[in-house]
């Protein structure tokens, strides 16, 4: 059933409480409702919105209003909204996603349709995982991670990869917070995590031995900028009956070494944060 709101209909009355603790801009309320895109929402009705931003429903109508008007929304055929056009224009602009999976691209295919494997690119973002490519068989389907998806830093192998060789401050921040436990392989220790990523730094991989789910295997890589810093990292993912674990190492490592090489000729420029 289709949701109608008029654009004067009045505003619900927020308690003192929920009003304090919302965003009071209305650029900022656009952000957050733009937001509630991720973790796998692609369409979501009005009442959805209002419900997950904590903002009343006319306050979202009126924004989600002008953010489809500019293009940044989209609604369909059913009253249910998705990420429009115009806001996908403007991201295809950012090098750090769009212009890095370019010239990727090629390398993580070769990867996939050499292994068969699900193949994985991914950036770091403060303190997570940002997936921005990944090839996969519609006949070996890993749920997750989805292109978009922000994800922990500790449990993946290229989560792993990323928090090695981030600078102090994050690994930091990262170590002390909680490690929150997936299975009961994950990394939960401080002093786990930080044996295991100094051996990757050392040799330049690593293994993450079902600690998000008790099937997965993972195998990573750090992709190097022109500048000497990681800048990405690949990966694939196996199950235990898939491990051959030197050439699946070697394998991964040779497509990061392909996607670093590719980046120092195109002069690739990082804005990590």
């Amino acid at each position: 059933m289709a949701e109608r709101i008029d654009d004067d209909a009045p505003e619900v009355e927020e308690t003192a409480d929920a009003a304090s603790e919302l965003p009071k801009s209305v650029i900022d309320r656009a952000f957050l409702i733009l937001g509630t895109f991720q973790g796998g929402r692609v369409r979501q009705s009005l009442s959805d919105i209002s419900r997950r931003t904590g903002l009343p429903i006319a306050t979202c109508y009126r924004i989600v209003q002008r953010l489809a008007e500019w293009g940044a929304l989209e609604r369909d055929g059913e009253s249910r909204y998705r990420i429009g056009l115009r806001l996908w224009e403007v991201a295809s602009l950012a090098p750090r996603s769009v212009g890095l999976q370019r010239l990727a691209r090629p390398f993580m295919q070769d990867l996939y349709e050499t292994t068969g494997y699900a193949s994985h690119l991914a950036i770091r973002e403060g303190t997570e995982l940002v997936s921005i490519d990944r090839f996969q068989s519609p006949r070996r389907r890993v749920r997750r991670p989805l292109v978009g998806g922000r994800y922990p830093l500790h449990a993946t192998a290229i989560g792993q990869v990323l928090l090695a060789h981030a600078p102090e401050d994050i690994r930091e921040e990262v170590l002390s917070g909680p490690l929150e436990a997936f299975t009961t392989n994950t990394y939960t220790r401080r002093e786990d995590l930080e044996k295991a990523l100094d051996d990757i730094r050392r040799q330049g991989f690593a293994v993450s031995d079902r600690q998000v789910d008790l099937i997965h295997i993972g195998v990573a890589a750090p992709v190097w900028g022109p500048e000497g810093h990681v800048v990405a990292a690949v990966s694939l993912a196996l199950t235990e009956a898939d491990v051959d674990g030197k050439n699946m190492v070697h394998l991964v490592r040779i497509t990061a070494n392909g996607i670093s090489r590719v980046l120092r000729e195109a002069g690739y420029v990082d804005a990590a944060g």
